[in-house]
């Protein structure tokens, strides 16, 4: 397509994603603005349809960094309306379960104070903040490309061009993107951004620190019988249906309204290419002590994300010339407390105090280095301090990391004397398929378990059928020549909405078909390809999953 001639718009700050790390980043911009009466221009784009429409977490949230952001956030409404009453940690065997004592559990398994939300409801109620404050929100707007100045600073991003054909080339509802230029430019695209990722590798981010580790979190929404409802009751769950060399656990919140949360989370630097983390989690549902729960009830919605959980060790450098990253872009989530909207939050908060300080002083495009430092002397980074060796020790097999995650929380309080460190990313671990046992997982019940397509329509999952597929293959040999020989096809698997499937053409040749339209932006195919042929990139705005309580 030749090249298009785009509008462009000029902000002081331009916030990509319109998460609780871009939207606090927003706010306190603006807030920081009104204390000295200064102007500033933010906007934030975000490629949902609308705010939240892209938002999945558990989620058990601190209402900490919240409360230090907009103190008065009861009194305005926000959507925290459901305390922790209860703590449960179950110990699953594939017919039982055995509880953990609550004096016997880490301070990090502990919730007392916070609250079961809808992030997605949380996400909203802030946008609605940030808007009163003169921020500028663009949803259904996907930043498609970085814009850089002749020095190699970050100049802005470019939208995507909408109305593009599968062949790339122009439809009859083609429209230019639009350029936005910007001082400074914040990246918070969230778990594995496509964008952060260039600026990964453009700037050597990840340089000195250890591979990034994720997980696959995949969740339903339910509402079950009023009897079986306890609002405020939390648990989370060790052991079946997983096996002990595969990190993961699950979560059941009780909500509001006889809603459940409910969802399983998998390292994605499991071995078996046989395994489904998607069957994982129907599977789960069926053990004795979470069915009852279920039993009688209606799901009502479904989604999948992957979340960062390396911690502080895989944390990168936070910023280049001309901008920062925030939240799960950067990685900040707690795995250990499964925890990480706070840590956005926050992370949002001290990268707009150095960027404000910047703008005030009349700087431009290059390194907000008051950023790293202000969060090196945080609480953020003391908490994410005291849980750095939490996923390391789960590639020792789930007793050790149970048994050291104890000593260390326990007994060390955090302040343990030693670090332990990963050296390879997850995609690595995965091992031929000659070398595995394959897993018979039961068919779908469609009461209790039940199929990727009939999920991802309750995700509300919709892209164009007409445009560039987003799911892009650097060389399209790979599939049939490694994957599929060498690895038994794992993408029909790991893939949590049936994007990726291996039919045969019509010379009876095997051939991997991408249905692009079911993709729910989860990412774990980018992650997880143990040939990292594949790369995200992201759709026409708008698109993907609308998620309304999740």
């Amino acid at each position: 397509m030749q090249e298009i001639e785009r509008e462009s718009m000029e902000y002081d700050v331009v916030i990509v994603g319109g998460g609780p790390a871009g939207l606090s980043t927003a706010i306190r911009l603006k807030q920081l603005a009104a204390e000295t009466g200064r102007e500033i221009g933010v906007c934030v784009l975000e490629k949902g349809g609308e705010i939240g429409a892209h938002i999945l977490s558990g989620a058990v949230m601190d209402p900490r960094a919240l409360t230090e952001l907009i103190p008065d956030w009861k009194e305005k409404g926000a959507p925290l309306t459901v305390p922790v009453t209860e703590d449960r940690f179950l110990f699953l065997s594939d017919t039982g379960a055995k509880a953990t004592p609550s004096w016997m559990l880490p301070p990090c398994f502990h919730n007392d104070g916070n609250y079961i939300v809808s992030l997605g409801k949380v996400t909203r109620w802030l946008g609605e903040q940030a808007e009163g404050l003169g921020v500028d929100i663009f949803p259904g707007f996907a930043a498609a490309e970085i814009l850089y100045n002749d020095d190699e600073s970050v100049k802005g991003v470019a939208t995507g061009n909408m109305g593009v054909g599968r062949d790339g080339e122009p439809t009859d509802q083609f429209q230019p993107g639009m350029e936005l230029h910007a001082r400074y430019t914040i990246f918070s695209e969230g778990s594995r951004g496509h964008l952060g990722r260039q600026l990964m590798e453009r700037f050597k981010l990840a340089d000195g620190k250890d591979p990034q580790s994720y997980g696959i979190g995949i969740k339903e929404l339910w509402e079950i019988d009023p009897a079986k409802h306890k609002p405020g009751l939390v648990i989370h769950t060790a052991g079946w249906p997983l096996e002990s060399d595969t990190y993961g656990g699950s979560f059941l919140y009780h909500q509001e309204d006889n809603k459940v949360a409910i969802g399983l989370i998998v390292g994605l630097d499991y071995a078996n290419p046989y395994l489904s983390p998607f069957e994982e989690f129907q599977r789960f549902k069926t053990h004795p002590t979470i069915r009852a729960f279920l039993e009688g009830g209606k799901r009502i919605s479904y989604g999948a994300r992957s979340i960062t959980a390396g911690g502080l060790l895989s944390l990168p450098k936070l910023v280049f010339p001309g901008g920062a990253m925030v939240g799960c872009e950067a990685g900040f989530m707690n795995a250990s407390r499964i925890k990480g909207s706070h840590a956005a939050i926050k992370s949002g908060m001290l990268a707009a105090q150095a960027a404000f300080d910047a703008v005030v002083a009349d700087r431009r495009h290059d390194e907000l280095t008051a950023y790293p430092a202000a969060f090196e002397a945080s609480w953020l980074f003391e908490e994410l301090n005291k849980a750095r060796n939490f996923k390391q020790w789960f590639k020792k097999g789930r007793t050790i990391a149970t048994l050291m995650t104890g000593i260390e929380q326990l007994v060390f309080r955090g302040n343990m004397p030693w670090t332990i460190h990963r050296t390879k990313p997850d995609h690595v671990y995965l091992k031929p398929a000659s070398e595995c046992t394959p897993i018979a997982y039961p068919k779908p019940d469609g009461k209790l378990t039940f199929d990727r397509l009939g999920s991802v329509f309750i995700s509300n999952t919709n892209h164009e059928e007409d445009e560039p597929v987003h799911l892009t293959l650097k060389d399209p040999t790979v599939p049939t020549r490694i994957n599929l020989p060498t690895y038994a096809g794992p993408e029909g698997r790991y893939c949590p909405a049936g994007v990726y499937e291996y039919v045969k053409d019509d010379a009876g040749a095997d051939k991997l078909q991408i249905n692009a339209q079911n993709c729910v932006h989860c990412k774990t195919c980018d992650i997880k390809d143990p040939t990292q042929n594949i790369v995200w990139v992201t759709p026409q705005g708008g698109e993907g999953p609308v998620y309304t309580e999740m």
